[in-house]
């Protein structure tokens, strides 16, 4: 599938490229994620204790709920990184696979004209013993004996 050269350009080495990129974005977004779900969680174990002022207890009730929210919306954004995450490992996989049995494909091809050569070789040098054989045969003095007797 790389028909890109010695070089190491071409499709696969492009879409390498932009898988290791992908896959780094999404790592930077877990890392985000996994900061926030652990700020805000901070914030809600220090704001948790009760006071006296009722209405200041509602604000820290209001705060906490905000922040329970922001926890709720970064863990799903990191199940929805986690599917990326294993769809692009599935993905390269395949693409692994597939530049594997291109390689094979190769090897196998290079091995078949390999083989083709070594019979027509083969091929040859049967046919040149066997000409030799019947020149000698033709002039022995055996085909002379052989013809005389009936």
């Amino acid at each position: 599938m790389n028909k890109g050269g010695p070089g190491g350009g071409g499709p696969t080495a492009a879409a390498a490229a932009s898988v290791a990129q992908k896959q780094k974005t999404l790592l930077q977004k877990v890392e985000g994620d996994i900061a926030n779900i652990v700020d805000n969680f901070s914030y809600i174990v220090n704001v948790a204790r009760v006071n006296d002022p009722p209405v200041r207890n509602s604000q820290e009730a209001f705060m906490m709920e905000t922040r329970a929210a922001r926890m709720v919306q970064a863990a799903d954004s990191l199940l929805k990184l986690v599917s990326d995450l294993k769809q692009t490992a599935i993905f390269s996989g395949f693409a692994s696979l597939n530049d594997h049995v291109e390689q094979r494909r190769i090897a196998f091809n290079q091995l078949a004209e390999k083989t083709d050569h070594t019979l027509s070789m083969i091929g040859e040098k049967a046919a040149a013993s066997l000409k030799e054989l019947e020149s000698n045969y033709s002039s022995s003095a055996q085909k002379t004996i052989q013809e005389i007797q009936p």
